[in-house]
Order: structure tokens, then sequence, then C-alpha cells
């Protein structure tokens, strides 16, 4: 692929989101706050749910997923099967509590049953969590992009610093105005971006392995790739673990999380909204079967070809060096489209969140808001670009592995402040233990983790973490609080 051609078909792409992003702010009338934060509560649910598979997975389950099977097999499926369960919760618990208070933040539900610091606290840890999450996707993309596809064209050393600051600038540019408003229909645009890249490569690939799907599998079963289920109940991956885990992962950084809420938030009805999230979590299902399918298929190809490459490195070596043009020009469109969901929701919903639970803006004239939003929004673009470079100072081999243990850390003091106020609405904090414990629960937990061999024997926590960590949350909360009079 030359490097005219690459930088035609990505600045084509741009093009278009920019123009989509315009029309979606300014259909219906001109972008106000209210637009940029839950989209006037007029957003399509259809579109919504089709949106929500993109930001869910991003671009790392498109690079990560598929390169995880030569280690792993299918064991993520155990994940995504615990995260269905977990969507039905959120369609039928949170949902109806966030309808019923008509927030715009979610961290205004902590507020109503715990008061104002338990708001704050809570929106802190998103912010948090979103920043190294979001920008943590965004550097895996970024890195592919710049490694695998930038750098060999260009017949000069490029700085890493200037794909990253283009990729920020672009989402940054596209969500200024319009926010929820403009990606409801963006994120619809990059879904299918993506979706179509990943059918796509699988299809070249099985053309290239000369199979169809039957003897694909086979093949896979025969080198032990598509196992599902771990039965050691001492492994970190044991399956009972895996699908707790995964009912964890999806109420936490999906149900607790502003960005993937918002767009909940912005369905005109509650029902809409729950049929946005139950068919969303139906279509994950299938997709991140897909893409461990995809997996399956580039580790039998490497098998055959003798290609070194694993990990988030297999997927881009196979179609950039053994696939043709065209396969190369879809499979960096779907990169970008993958890329670009979770990082302008993440912009959007950080901004929201800071606005509204932590610098309290409603209480501001509108001007003022619009003054304030646009300048967090451009600070929290400055931080973006930042800690992408710093990620690519820490390099990771396997990122999703690093975002879910990360995600561990930091919703689980978000899941147990929920947890506590939904199980205890008789009881009030006192306010000013409120962050002291959301901040020792994940403390606890780091020295459990560098201790386990001495304290746990054979057995090692895994993505359970997360669920330790709720309820360390949980108990800390409780020994701060009292019984209302």
């Amino acid at each position: 692929m030359s490097a005219a051609l690459l930088l035609t078909v990505v600045a084509g792409y741009f093009l278009l989101l920019f123009g989509v992003a315009r029309w979606a702010a300014r259909r219906g009338g001109a972008a106000d706050n209210d637009s940029f934060f839950i989209g006037n509560r007029r957003s399509p649910w259809l579109l919504v749910a089709f949106g929500m598979i993109g930001t869910s997975l991003s671009g790392v389950t498109f690079i990560s997923v598929p390169g995880s099977v030569g280690a792993g097999q299918f064991g993520y499926l155990q994940i995504a099967l615990g995260q269905f369960v977990g969507y039905a919760l959120i369609a039928f618990v949170l949902l109806p509590l966030y309808d019923a208070l008509r927030v715009t933040s979610i961290y205004e539900l902590l507020a109503a049953r715990l008061g104002g610091e338990a708001q704050r606290s809570g929106a802190l840890f998103f912010v948090v969590s979103r920043l190294l999450g979001a920008t943590a996707r965004l550097y895996l993309v970024g890195r592919v992009l710049h490694d695998g596809v930038l750098q060999p064209l260009v017949p000069f050393e490029l700085p890493f610093a200037v794909t990253a600051a283009v990729l920020v600038g672009v989402v940054f540019l596209y969500t200024i105005e319009g926010g929820v408003k403009a990606i409801v229909w963006t994120d619809t645009l990059q879904t299918s971006g993506m979706l179509i890249g990943l059918l796509a490569s699988a299809a070249w690939v099985l053309q290239a392995l000369q199979m169809d799907i039957g003897q694909a599998w086979t093949a896979m079963g025969e080198l032990g790739l598509n196992r599902v289920w771990q039965h050691d109940p001492d492994a970190p991956n044991f399956w009972a673990k895996q699908l707790l885990a995964g009912v964890a992962i999806a109420v936490a950084m999906t149900g607790l999380d502003q960005e993937m809420m918002q767009k909940n938030l912005s369905v005109p009805r509650l029902a809409d909204a729950q049929r946005n999230v139950l068919l969303m979590s139906t279509l994950m299902l299938g997709v991140v079967f897909l893409f461990l399918w995809l997996g399956g298929l580039l580790h039998l190809f490497a098998a055959r070809t003798g290609l070194a490459a694993r990990g988030d490195s297999l997927f881009p070596a196979v179609v950039l060096g053994h696939l043709p043009l065209l396969a190369q020009v879809v499979f960096v469109l779907a990169l970008v489209s993958a890329l670009l969901p979770s990082a302008d929701g993440a912009l959007t919903a950080l901004t929201a969140s800071t606005c509204l639970d932590l610098l309290r803006s409603q209480t501001r004239a509108e001007a003022e808001r619009t003054r304030l939003r646009r300048r967090v929004h451009r600070l929290y673009a400055l931080a973006f670009l930042a800690l992408v470079l710093l990620f690519r100072w820490l390099d990771d081999p396997s990122m999703i592995q690093l975002i879910l243990k990360l995600a561990g850390y930091t919703y689980g003091p978000l899941l147990g402040l929920f947890l506590f106020a939904l199980l205890a609405p008789t009881r009030r904090l006192r306010p000013a233990g409120v962050l002291p414990v959301a901040l020792l629960a994940p403390l606890a937990c780091g020295v459990i983790d560098a201790h386990q061999a001495a304290l746990l024997g054979s057995y090692r926590i895994g993505l359970e973490m997360l669920l330790l960590n709720a309820l360390f949350t949980l108990g800390g909360l409780w020994l701060v609080s009292r019984k209302a009079s």
C-alpha cells in the first residue's frame, strides 16, 4: 500500500465523519449543552444499540482478542457469556433507577441515595477509570497504525507523537460541538466499518488457507485453539471466575460508566433503553465469537506459513504482509473505525461528568456552562494525548489484559459505592469517610495481588479482583456509615 493511497483513504474517512457529526449536531436545532450531554433525550434506540457495540469493543478487541487465541484459546468467550448476564442486570435494575430520577449524570443517583460526597467520589473514580481505559485503547490502535502502517510507508522517521496528536485532534474536532447527539450517529458509521472489516478479513484469511468453515473449525480443534472452558479452579481463567468477572465487568464498565450510560439516557423511553441494552448484549456475544473465530484463522495461517508474530502484532502482520491491497485498505479503515467510538464517547463523557458532578455546572447560566464545557473538553483532549504518549513509553504486549486489570482497581470502588446505595438504603455515610474508603480498597487489593503466592498458595486471583475490590469498598462504607435516624 502506498503512503498516498493510505492518506487519501483515511482523510476521506475523516471528512465523512466530520460531515456526519456536523449534520447530526444541527439535526433538530442548534447544538446546546442538553444535546451535548444527553442528546436532548431524542436518540433512536436502534442506532444507540448498534453504536454501543463499537464503543464496548473498541480497537483493543479488534486487535487483542484475535491475538489472544494462541495463549487463551476461545476462553475470552467465558467473560462474554458473563457479560450477557450483566447486561440483563443493567436493563432491569439500573436503567429503571436512572429513569426514575431523570438523571443527566448517573452519579446523581449516588447523591440522591448517599449524598454529594458519594457522587463526587463516584465521578472521580469514573474519570480515572475512563481516562486510563480510553487512552490505553487509543494507544493500541495508534501504535498499530504508526508502527505497522504509516512508518513502513514513509521514507523518514515519523515520530509517534505526530500520529497520536492527529488521532486525538480528529476526535476532539468532531465531538466539540455535538457531543452525544453527534456520536450516536458517528458511532453507528464506525461500528459498521469495524464489523465489515472483521467479516471481510475473516473471509480473506479463510480464502488464503484454502479451507471452508468446517475444515477450519476442525483444524482449530486439532491445535487446541477453539477450547472455551478452563476447568482448573486455581487458574486465573477458571470458568466460574471468568463468568462471575464477566457479570461484574458488564455492570461496572457499562452500567456504572457515564460514557456508556449517557447514550441510553439519550433515548426517549425506558422501554427503548432496555431494548437497546438487550439487543446490544445479544449482538455483542455474536461479535465476540466472530473475533475469536478470526483469531483461530490467523493462528492457523501463522502455523502454516511459519509467521513468528503473536499477540497484538499477529492480525496486522497477516493482513499487511500477506493479503491483497483491498484487504489492507479495509483493515486500516476498520482499525480506525474500531478506535474512534471508544475515544469519542470517553472524551464526551469525561467532559459531562466533570462539568456536572465535580464542577456542578448545571447551577450556572447557559453561556457560562458552554464556556466551561469547551474548556474542560480541551483539557481532556490534552490529557488524552499525554497518556497515550505515556503508554507508548510503558508499551505492554497485550493491552486487553492490561485494561481489564486496571479496571479491577479503578471500577471496583465505583461498584462498591453503587452496591452500598442499593443494598443499604437506610444507612447514611459520614462524608469524610467516603473517599478514604474508596482509595484504601484498591490499595488493599494491590497488596494481596503482590503477595498471592504467600497468602493464597496455588490459587490465583484473576479478573475477580474487581469483585474483591468492590466488596472491600462495600465493607468499608458500612463501617463509616450509621443507621438513619
